[in-house]
């Protein structure tokens, strides 16, 4: 009865459209669903996202699981995932996008997730890592662990939302670092973030995490700039 009223009074809607939820509809409506652009790129080894990093840095396995398109529902979803605490989000969409990922063929399985940081103050001001429960989806969803203190921002930077596609790569080189153990060595690391872009912050943190012995690093992330 009290979850009746609840649902009465405050119902639950979508977010990506905030039409109200019907009873079997959970975080997104069915329509929404229906018109998320997945990229479909777990199943094209050489896909765009693996391509930004040819002859940057090695990685074993890079993808995206939605593209990105201003004004669009992702869009909406990134900001509401990022800005409006709606953390439920990350969840569903890692809960979605693991099924996916489970498709595919590695040399090596994952051994952990590592989430691209936040620096302490900006953690300290948004109050949470936007990535965290969409990387701690797939890790469940995998039966691996999940590592966010492997990896950590040295530098604080400002949002890089508003900045052009230049600007994001610049002087991002040196920001992160780790701090491992021997523990840590020979690990097949999956580092998750919410957008990709340029791929210069992958790229840091991979350059970070390769300091690692016998390391080696995938990546995948929410979506992709299209």
């Amino acid at each position: 009865m009290i979850n009746y009223l609840i649902n009465l009074f405050f119902p639950k809607v979508c977010d990506g459209c905030r039409s109200i939820l019907l009873q079997n509809e959970n975080v997104f409506c069915t329509s929404c669903r229906h018109e998320m652009p997945l990229t479909q790129y777990h199943l094209d080894p050489k896909n765009e996202a693996k391509k930004k990093f040819y002859g940057k840095v090695d990685i074993q396995f890079a993808a995206a699981f939605l593209y990105f398109n201003k004004k669009g529902i992702v869009q909406e979803l990134i900001h509401n995932l990022k800005y409006k605490g709606h953390q439920e989000i990350g969840t569903a969409l890692g809960n979605w996008y693991v099924e996916d990922l489970k498709e595919i063929v590695l040399d090596t399985p994952f051994d952990a997730v590592i989430p691209v940081p936040l620096h302490k103050r900006k953690f300290k001001e948004r109050g949470y890592n936007q990535i965290t429960t969409f990387g701690k989806a797939i890790a469940e969803g995998f039966n691996i662990s999940f590592n966010e203190n492997l990896l950590f921002r040295k530098v604080y930077s400002k949002t890089q939302s508003k900045k052009n596609l230049l600007g994001r790569s610049e002087n991002i080189e040196n920001i992160f670092d780790v701090e491992f153990t021997e523990i840590d060595h020979n690990k097949h690391f999956l580092l998750v973030d919410d957008v990709l872009t340029t791929g210069a912050t992958i790229e840091a943190c991979s350059r970070a995490l390769l300091k690692i012995p016998g390391a080696k690093i995938s990546t995948v992330c929410i979506a992709m700039a299209h």
